[in-house]
């Protein structure tokens, strides 16, 4: 059956060999790009388009047209490819249309060999748009899928292609749109396809990619050869026959695939969770890839699943405005039974949605349940048993998990909010009253307590994911409110200094990190590291801030700010634990400091926006089990680490 997607939809695909069909009301440009793990277009030589329409795997049309045949071969694709992205663009030209609102919403399909629609897609609800990412071909977990993107671009290619990251977009959409200008007088009709009977005929021949739009069936692409190699003779032993991807030589020096750890899935089924099924050079790197590929499939199976319900209830009220508005309609039980045939339909369109959902939250809940188990400690909760083997590390990991997402559609199915180390910006531990439920249901002083204890669990982490020595943490507790909290940091004695308090305190670790601040940028820029002073740590360092502003004059306020803004290129981080209507004596003074830091807060809370899908992420910090004594064991064995290495 085919499936009928929406914006932000996907789609199992079940075989690799496809074709992509584009319908329009007026001539359009269709092109691909291909992408690596994170998306990204490594060059103009991964973009095919009508002056160069042929990848290896991919063939588009060579001009535009208001109908277009993209043939694809997944299988053929290189390694390092894991997006292929469908783009539809408007050719420039007095008297063409500008903009997709002015011409019919286009058609996209993907389809079999044999012509079965696999998954449609109508690009609607574009206006000043003349350039469109329509769909795009992604592989997750050894399996590709499809997914309907519809995002439009007013900016044209030129700008959809830098949002790619192509370098030289400008030029790259100009020579796309001459390639364009040069064939778009002529109208030509698909080339004829070859007949199934003369594909089985060869069943180890791949399918010719043949795309509509060009005069004559595709020539073969040789795979690259070296010198002296004879050239290639393509499958079935003449020149002119389908093409080879199999590119045997081919190199790379795009991260290894994940190794096969579990076995195929049955068709029909979807692929067995495996730990580590990303790219990446080290087990780290894969698991980080992975937890942000869980993230950006929840965000689009919601998205979907809220497209879906929101073009249910537009199609009812739409339906209901058509009837009704004949007033005859109202008389007797037509009115009735229009309601109830719209109430029909929308609830079986939701709960279609609604079963595409549950059944893409089955198969995340079942990777997560695989993935935690497999993660070390600087992506694990606390309550995950790799901590029992803890040891302090040689070498810091590349990110650090500091809490968990989720979204009401499941609350339950946790996404870990992973922050690259070293820290690029500081935190801010919101211990004001929100507007979440959890925060109403909690009082002041139990906020103030939980954010504490939550930047303590925050620091113990940094500590024990850096190797021994290389991390120092300084608090400022003006007056000594935290010093519950702060207990397992100052009883190990993993501190730099005992907590400072009062103005003096205040000012002496502030002016001591400023300090340090200076040097450093000024080594740096005079490339003399060798001329820092011998007493100057040059390790990575953490300035906890409890009970802002108190206890902080003018001059201090521009010392953190300073911090905030200079510290973490060198080093000198800021976890701040404030609520703002504590300082909003100072008023916009303290705007850029605010927007520097990243807000999170010790309760749920769903402040955490998502542009691209527009959701409303619910953030929820990471605690230790009740009872657990795990920040003390983890602190004690960083505590010896330390001492050992001081002698």
């Amino acid at each position: 059956m085919t499936a009928e997607l929406v914006r932000g939809q996907n789609h199992a695909l079940p075989q690799t060999r496809l074709e992509i069909r584009v319908s329009a009301g007026s001539p359009v440009v269709a092109g691909a790009t291909l992408g690596d793990e994170r998306g990204a277009v490594r060059g103009e030589e991964w973009v095919a388009h009508p002056g160069s329409p042929r990848l290896p795997g991919l063939e588009v049309s060579r001009q535009a047209a208001a109908d277009h045949r993209l043939a694809v071969d997944l299988d053929a694709l290189p390694e390092e490819v894991h997006r292929v992205t469908v783009l539809l663009a408007l050719p420039t030209g007095a008297g063409r249309p500008a903009r997709f609102g002015a011409v019919a919403a286009p058609f996209v399909a993907v389809t079999g060999l044999d012509g079965t629609e696999i998954a449609t897609f109508t690009l609607t609800g574009l206006d000043t748009e003349s350039a469109v990412s329509a769909l795009e071909l992604y592989r997750r977990q050894g399996a590709w899928k499809v997914r309907a993107v519809g995002q439009g671009y007013a900016g044209g290619l030129a700008g959809m292609l830098a949002d790619q990251g192509v370098a030289g977009a400008v030029e790259v959409a100009a020579s796309i749109q001459q390639a364009v200008a040069a064939g778009l007088a002529r109208a030509v009709t698909p080339p004829p396809r070859t007949p199934e009977p003369d594909r089985a005929r060869n069943p180890a021949a791949p399918a010719s990619t043949t795309a509509a739009g060009d005069g004559m069936p595709p020539a073969p692409v040789p795979p690259p050869q070296p010198p002296g190699d004879p050239a290639p003779v393509p499958p079935g032993g003449t020149p002119g026959g389908p093409i080879d991807y199999a590119h045997p030589r081919r190199q790379t020096t795009a991260p290894p695939p994940p190794p096969p750890t579990a076995p195929p899935a049955a068709p029909g089924q979807p692929a067995q969770p495996v730990a580590g099924d990303a790219t990446g050079w080290s087990m780290d790197e894969r698991l980080y890839n992975q937890i942000w590929g869980m993230f950006e499939d929840l965000a689009r199976a919601v998205a979907a699943y809220r497209s879906a319900v929101d073009f249910a209830e537009s199609r009812m009220d739409q339906e209901l405005d058509r009837t009704l508005s004949d007033p005859r309609s109202r008389i007797g039980g037509t009115g009735d039974r229009a309601r109830e045939e719209a109430r029909v339909k929308r609830d079986e369109l939701t709960g279609r949605a609604r079963e595409a959902l549950d059944r893409d939250l089955a198969q995340l809940a079942a990777e997560s349940a695989v993935v935690e188990p497999a993660l070390p400690p600087a992506y694990a909760a606390w309550d995950n048993p790799v901590w029992h083997g803890y040891r302090v590390p040689m070498e810091i990991p590349m990110a650090m998990r500091i809490g968990d997402l989720h979204l009401p559609e499941d609350a339950g199915l946790r996404i870990p909010l992973l922050v690259r180390l070293p820290l690029e910006r500081g935190i801010w531990l919101d211990s004001g009253r929100t507007a979440s439920e959890a925060a109403a249901e909690t009082s002041g002083d139990q906020l103030r307590r939980l954010a504490t204890e939550t930047a303590v669990a925050l620091a113990t982490r940094l500590l024990a994911v850096y190797p021994a020595d290389e991390f120092s943490v300084h608090v400022i507790d003006p007056a000594g409110s935290a010093a519950g909290a702060l207990a397992p940091l100052v009883a190990s004695g993993v501190l730099a200094g005992p907590p400072a308090a009062g103005a003096e305190g205040v000012s002496s670790v502030l002016a001591g990190l400023t300090r340090r601040v200076d040097l450093v940028q000024m080594a740096v820029r005079a490339r003399a590291s060798d001329a820092l002073p011998p007493d100057l740590d040059t390790g990575e360092q953490l300035l906890i801030v409890n009970d802002f502003p108190h206890g902080f004059d003018d001059r201090a306020v521009t010392q953190l700010r300073y911090l905030a803004d200079e510290g973490p290129a060198v080093g000198v981080h800021l976890l701040m634990v404030a609520d703002r209507e504590d300082a909003r004596a100072y008023g916009p003074v303290l705007d850029p400091l605010w927007r520097s830091l990243l807000r999170i807060t010790p309760v749920a809370d769903d402040h955490l926006a998502d542009p691209w899908v527009g959701h409303a992420w619910t953030y929820e910090p990471l605690r230790a089990p009740r009872g657990s004594r795990v920040l003390e064991q983890v602190l004690a064995l960083v505590a010896a680490a330390r001492r050992g290495g001081a002698h």
